[in-house]
């Protein structure tokens, strides 16, 4: 059983953006009744418009604690009265992460807690440590957030390290999880790490990870159902026939023959 069965973009127009993207001109009727459902495409086709519009359709969460208000959202504000969508769920649970979201979210806690360590550098020697903790804690509430979630403050981590933290932390009961381009916070070998965890997360849960990636590697998960996305169409493709992995593929084989043409 998957949460999200059915997605269709009802648009009397194709023009201007975001009517004009592929992802939202060629998405009718698809058939997501998939554990994992990926969709692949080159930069432009509309992979994250596409997603984007579901999670805010569903008010999934953000990782970072974000809302729908930014500007960022206005291409899935603009589609959301055209997209219609088939789904099983009483109350929505999961969560929506965009890689530039995470970024930004690790980046902006290290700098408020900078900031915080440098007003508050005065009372290092007078006054205890575990105090001057709690005041930058009570004054940092993205601080003390990340650290009663996470355990430990996650810019400990590398961003792929930290990454699989919030996974772990946050993927333990079913939902639906929508995950944008993740591969931008993680090496090959933590893409497997993450291909692992997903795998054995649904072996005893009922839940749907909808994923936009670039990456050949979680491309491969097995079983996903995969569509590619190009300025043409939007389909069902087996992974050895999208242009992603094609291309990977060959250049793996043969990178003297690309390389030396450039």
């Amino acid at each position: 059983m998957s949460y999200l069965s059915s997605i269709h973009f009802d648009c009397p127009k194709t023009a201007p953006f975001p009517f004009d993207v592929p992802a939202v001109k060629f998405g009718k009727h698809l058939n997501v009744k998939s554990p994992i459902v990926i969709f692949v495409g080159d930069n432009g086709t509309g992979k994250s418009t596409l997603i984007e519009t579901l999670a805010y359709r569903m008010q999934l969460p953000h990782i970072d604690g974000s809302t729908y208000a930014k500007s960022c959202f206005d291409a899935a504000r603009t589609l959301l009265p055209y997209l219609e969508i088939e789904y099983k769920i009483m109350k929505t649970v999961g969560f929506f992460f965009r890689a530039e979201d995470f970024g930004d979210y690790i980046n902006s806690v290290d700098r408020r807690d900078a900031s915080l360590h440098k007003s508050l550098e005065d009372l290092e020697g007078s006054v205890p440590s575990h105090i001057i903790k709690e005041m930058k804690d009570n004054a940092n509430s993205q601080l003390y957030h990340m650290r009663k979630n996470y355990g430990q403050e996650l810019q400990s981590y590398s961003h792929g390290e930290a990454f699989l933290q919030i996974m772990q932390e946050k993927i333990k009961s079913k939902g639906i999880f929508i995950l944008d381009e993740p591969e931008a916070a993680l090496s090959p070998l933590k893409q497997l790490s993450l291909i692992y965890f997903i795998r054995e997360h649904l072996t005893s849960n009922l839940s749907q990870f909808i994923i936009a990636t670039h990456s050949p590697i979680l491309m491969s998960i097995p079983n996903a159902k995969i569509f590619e996305i190009t300025h043409e169409t939007l389909k069902e493709t087996p992974l050895e026939d999208t242009e992603h992995f094609s291309i990977t593929k060959s250049f793996l084989n043969h990178p003297e023959l690309y390389l030396n043409s450039l």
